[in-house]
């Protein structure tokens, strides 16, 4: 059997994978709030899972693998959103749930076995509260249930941290009801214009960090093999998470291996609307960008890396795939993939390695085993890839635009100005830029692609152009 190694969080090592039940590998991934479109970055820890996933079923079998992403349908953001706008919650948290599918179906991620809500779960959420308040491990003050965090000795070793560094160097919510300045909230209460439950300290809702808790406990049990997500959630959130999970099931292990992919940046630059380069994975689907060329571009940064998202990268990324999709059609996969690809992500999920092995794959002429090894990766799936068609290549688009701008050049020669301005604006729509001297020749220049697919529309431009002034 493969020899599978990740890096686990907690033990900061990199550890061959021992699942606690080889016939049942179990995996939760922290899913989003659905108040509003994914952004890029929401999109890769997705796409990490779902790389880990498909090996874990290539390893132990389809049917042996369970995964679970949550979708938290109650939080303040939530509720901002459903004020802000005149919408029910249900109306939002549906509607976003819908975009997300559509979002993560169109990067070639595969849908968990389950997508627990948080709505769904209140009932195992106020059971563990009551089991942490027995405990001890958790207090009731002014209508809210609080974690004691110096009850739980272990409380900061997934982050690295101590409780009195954490408080030195944090913001931390205050409150006059807080035993301890990083105690945080397991209920609290709700006013009549806030989602509530009843629960035995009165009307409210949960906190964000047991709902995981209890809904991972709830699917998967209180000890499984697998918890992940974006290094942003390491702390607080997993660290909580670790604390409510082994208070409420001491005998329990909560979960062996974490993993956390690092963030995202734009053009060397953190993604954030201040900078003006924030967008969502639907940004991208509608300017033209492929959801496989987003997939290949992640793929291509080791997952414990920051990962640069550059136009160039999703134009490179496309003219490669468009280059597969030609070499496979009609192709047969291959019973399985290639050896240095499963090694590859055997070793703690190197999918730019896989990639590089990939590559060698079409170098060789390999179809059969490029297919199934791409698919392995999420890649040259089944489909419709009408956006694969072959890329012009820039011989061709140069000799036609070099055509175009001798015949531009020509009007001009004879004094045709008002013809010769109406090619050269037709030519500026194109991206093409004439110019030249009082003695000529014609001189012209590429302006910069607005899109990932900006060779094939070129030539769509060209050809109407060329239908207008060639014979």
């Amino acid at each position: 059997m493969v020899e599978i190694r990740l890096t686990n969080t907690r033990t900061r090592k990199k550890e061959v994978f021992e699942p606690l039940d080889p016939r049942n590998v179990r995996l939760y991934l922290c899913g989003p709030t659905v108040y509003d479109r994914a952004h890029l970055g929401n999109a890769r820890p997705v796409l990490v899972f779902d790389v880990l996933v498909r090996l874990l079923r290539h390893v132990y079998g389809a049917d042996h693998v369970t995964y679970v992403r949550n979708f938290t349908d109650v939080d303040d953001k939530i509720n901002a959103r459903a004020a802000a706008t005149g919408r029910t919650i249900r109306e939002i948290t549906e509607e976003t749930v819908a975009w997300y599918h559509q979002d993560m179906d169109a990067l070639g991620a595969a849908r968990p076995d389950h997508e627990p809500r948080a709505t769904e779960y209140i009932v195992q959420m106020v059971a563990m509260i009551e089991t942490l308040i027995a405990n001890g491990n958790a207090y009731e003050a002014e209508g809210h249930v609080l974690f004691d965090v110096r009850s739980f000795p272990e409380y900061g070793r997934l982050s690295g941290r101590s409780v009195d560094d954490m408080i030195a160097g944090a913001r931390v919510e205050v409150a006059p009801f807080k035993r301890d300045p990083m105690d945080f909230v397991l209920w609290k209460p709700s006013d009549a214009d806030q989602p509530g439950w009843d629960s035995p300290w009165g009307r409210g809702r949960p906190g964000w960090h047991i709902e995981c808790s209890a809904m991972s406990a709830a699917l998967l049990g209180p000890s499984f093999d697998i918890h992940g997500g974006g290094i942003d959630l390491q702390f607080p959130h997993h660290e909580n998470e670790v604390a409510q999970s082994c208070c409420a099931h001491p005998e329990a292990g909560f979960a062996n291996v974490w993993l956390h992919n690092e963030m995202l940046q734009v053009e060397g630059k953190k993604m954030s609307k201040s900078l003006g380069n924030f967008f969502t994975v639907r940004d991208l689907l509608d300017k033209g960008v492929p959801g496989e060329v987003i997939r290949f571009v992640m793929l291509r940064t080791h997952y414990r890396k920051p990962m640069d998202w550059t136009e160039a990268k999703a134009n490179e990324a496309q003219t490669i795939l468009s280059n597969w999709h030609e070499m496979v059609v009609g192709i047969e996969p291959a019973t399985k993939p290639a050896k240095e690809v499963v090694s590859a992500l055997a070793d703690d999920l190197n999918t730019s390695v896989a990639i590089a092995a990939l590559h060698e794959l079409a170098k060789a002429g390999d179809a059969p085993r490029l297919l199934t090894s791409a698919r392995l990766l999420g890649l040259l799936l089944p489909g419709d890839y009408g956006w694969a068609a072959k890329r012009p290549s820039d011989e061709e688009i140069l000799s036609r635009v070099k055509r175009l701008a001798e015949v531009w050049f020509g009007l001009r020669a004879v004094k045709d100005y008002q013809a010769a301005d109406r090619l050269r604006e037709q030519l500026l729509d194109a991206s093409v830029q004439l110019s030249a001297g009082r003695d000529g020749p014609a001189r012209f220049d590429f302006l910069t692609p607005t899109s990932s697919d900006w060779a094939k529309e070129i030539v769509v431009k060209l050809d109407a152009i060329e239908s207008r002034w060639l014979l």
